[in-house]
């Protein structure tokens, strides 16, 4: 194992003993805080080793990201699922659901890395995305454990830092474990890694208590999901959410293949911009429950929209390793701050008994158009070229900026 792997892990347990003796925060956010990295690093091998595998194994180059899309549709699509699966069985049965999926796809792609099968690597990756949706619902699962519904931007913020570690131990597994099972392109070891990861998650996750919310005497039944939806705070909610989250995806998802296949950068090169990438995703949450205090998430909202402006602008000044590390730094932050604003304005638009399915949506949503940004990142980059893939974007960003200033007239209407 890598020094930085060894680490990554006795820092991930040290936090999490930090936070249980020095910040109080509940059990259920501690052990989220330990199975979040556990489960999600999924992702970022995806994101780190996806494309190059498949380029390696697709029948046609341009099909290089279809794995990818694959994952990341396949959240959105099972997103409803997991959501009234965890409302039928509760937030820790239904997790349990969707690592034993999670185990199955890592398998299923060890096996299409061992024999280059790149359909059972697109099957492998279905499986994996419906497990992602599962681990989304866990940043529900941390509001709602909070003591205080004060303290759920601190429980949402931390949980969100927990994806720090998936950001190192996702690529440094790959690192470590490419070679164990000596397939001819590698990666085979790394999904069997994954495998096991993910058992050591589910083994924490079978600790979590399951927090019952019930619903409000003031509203003994829940609205219908139509007149939730026709609420300010909803349709800006949705917005910053999916654009901020499908945005983020359309310019990683093309990062990898533009770097190392195109541009000829070197896999560790590559590496370090997705590690700084997702790490950048997750970092600022240790200040953003400060931030959202200072700023109010009117201003939050807004400097994520100026950051992801700030992205286009270096990607589309050059190609080499410092104009991608710093883009995909800054899409980090502007993401953080995009997403963690639109979950909490999310959860402002329901009232306990509604939350299933309002949080079913947005997911639904959230991934289903974000797939679709990340297959027609792929296709660009193959058809035309990078600063296409950033053009693109502009479109998206000025649709933000107009979602932060109507949530701007919002608020000032209140006042």
């Amino acid at each position: 194992m890598t020094p930085t792997f060894i680490i990554t892990l006795i820092a991930l347990l040290l936090f999490t003993f930090g936070l249980k003796k020095t910040f109080k925060m509940p059990k259920n956010v501690c052990l989220l805080f330990m199975v979040q990295p556990l489960s999600f690093s999924v992702y970022p091998v995806m994101v780190f080793i996806g494309g190059i595998l498949s380029s390696q194994i697709a029948p046609d180059p341009s099909l290089s990201t279809l794995p990818l899309t694959v994952v990341i549709l396949s959240i959105g699509l099972a997103s409803i699922p997991a959501a009234m699966t965890a409302k039928k069985f509760g937030r820790r049965n239904a997790t349990l659901i969707g690592f034993s999926v999670s185990i199955a796809g890592s398998i299923l792609a060890m096996f299409a890395a061992l024999y280059s099968l790149f359909w059972l690597l697109v099957g492998a990756s279905l499986c994996l995305g419906i497990s992602l949706s599962f681990v989304q619902q866990l940043r529900f699962a941390a509001i709602e454990s909070a003591n205080h519904e004060d303290d759920a931007t601190t429980a949402l913020s931390v949980l969100m830092f927990a994806g720090v570690f998936a950001a190192w131990l996702g690529p440094e597994l790959v690192v470590v474990t490419r070679h164990w099972l000596g397939s001819p392109q590698g990666f085979a070891g790394t999904f069997l890694g994954l495998a096991i990861m993910v058992s050591v998650a589910m083994m924490l996750m079978s600790q979590f208590k399951d927090t019952t919310l019930q619903a409000s005497e003031t509203y003994p039944e829940p609205r219908p999901l139509g007149t939730i939806a026709k609420q300010p705070i909803f349709i800006i909610a949705i917005i910053t959410g999916v654009l901020g989250y499908s945005l983020m995806s359309y310019i990683m998802t093309a990062t990898p293949i533009s770097m190392h296949q195109i541009d000829g950068h070197s896999l560790g090169d590559t590496k370090w911009v997705i590690q700084s990438h997702i790490s950048a995703m997750y970092l600022p949450s240790i200040f953003t429950p400060w931030l959202v205090k200072r700023l109010g998430l009117k201003n939050m909202l807004m400097s994520g929209v100026v950051i992801f402006a700030v992205v286009a602008l270096i990607a589309l000044a050059g190609k080499e390793l410092m104009h991608y590390w710093w883009a995909l730094l800054l899409l980090g932050i502007g993401w953080n701050f995009l997403f963690l604003t639109g979950t909490l304005l999310l959860s402002q638009s329901y009232l306990p008994g509604e939350n299933h399915k309002v949080q079913a949506v947005n997911d639904f949503l959230l991934f289903f158009i974000q797939g679709l940004f990340s297959l027609l990142a792929g296709w660009l980059l193959f058809v035309v070229d990078w600063d296409m893939v950033v053009y693109v974007s502009l479109p998206f960003m000025a649709i933000l900026l107009m979602t932060s200033l109507a949530y701007y007239w919002l608020e000032r209407a209140k006042l």
